[in-house]
């Protein structure tokens, strides 16, 4: 399949949360969804730190536009996108997962670019290895059944679930993004940051142990924070994670700081 032609880099950012702060998050959403998902964030998180939601073609705002539907050429248009955003402040990314693969290949991708690398990775809900990826077949099955298997991950609110006209609009960037996740080969790749992780006991998704094929990629893995809950508990969890994940960018922002 032909991947769509990148729109400019403001299209794939929501507005920064606080433009005039010294850190900022980069902030990826996770599959079939959009840059909302982290609408509760900004009033969470300190004045002195920005969060910047990434909005993929093909949902919300940018619902006509081409979406794409392979790991390597999205991720390369991002880290086009990403590059012009970049402006000497200490940043982060975070993703939940798709969003987590997506940060850890941007990440990936700006280094081998040599561009600013990210001070902290934050990966929640996916793993390198051990992450229950559909079958390509699965991705080919009929609308209910597709809609039955993201009930049973507890992805969509009974509202869309019963509305035919919004499960129309939604289920093609569903498709899409899992077509994306299962496009990729993981290749050990390492990054220059940091990592912390979060996961969540009862996620259909994700291995007990997937969390530990995180510790080679980096040489300082700040561990995994196991919450109770299914592959969404990013939502019952969100001033949890929101306070560990700033902590560890404001210390981590600091120490950039002081070795320039």
């Amino acid at each position: 399949m032909t991947e769509p032609v990148a729109a400019g880099a403001d299209r794939w950012f929501q507005p920064e949360s606080a433009p005039e702060a010294g850190t900022r998050i980069f902030l990826l959403h996770y599959a079939g969804s959009g840059a909302s998902i982290y609408r509760d964030w900004p009033p969470l998180i300190p004045a002195d730190v920005s969060t910047q939601a990434v909005q993929l073609p093909g949902r919300q705002e940018r619902l006509g536009e081409e979406m794409f539907t392979d790991v390597g050429p999205l991720v390369e248009t991002l880290a086009d996108c990403v590059s012009a955003e970049l402006d000497g402040r200490p940043y982060a990314v975070f993703g939940h997962c798709m969003g987590a693969l997506l940060a850890y290949r941007l990440t990936v991708e700006l280094a081998e670019r040599g561009e600013q690398p990210p001070v902290l990775l934050g990966a929640s809900a996916w793993a390198p290895q051990g992450f229950r990826t559909p079958a390509p077949e699965q991705l080919r099955v009929p609308q209910s059944e597709l809609v039955e298997w993201a009930r049973g991950l507890g992805s969509l609110p009974e509202a869309i679930l019963n509305d035919t006209e919004a499960l129309g609009l939604m289920m093609p960037a569903m498709r899409a993004d899992l077509e994306v996740c299962a496009s990729y080969h993981d290749d050990a790749a390492e990054v220059p940051c940091p990592i912390v992780t979060y996961s969540a006991d009862k996620d259909p998704l994700v291995d007990p142990e997937a969390m530990d094929s995180w510790v080679p990629r980096t040489t300082s893995y700040l561990g995994n924070r196991l919450f109770r809950g299914g592959h969404f508990f990013l939502h019952e969890e969100t001033t949890t994670i929101t306070a560990d994940f700033v902590r560890l960018l404001l210390g981590r922002a600091a120490a950039a700081r002081s070795a320039l």
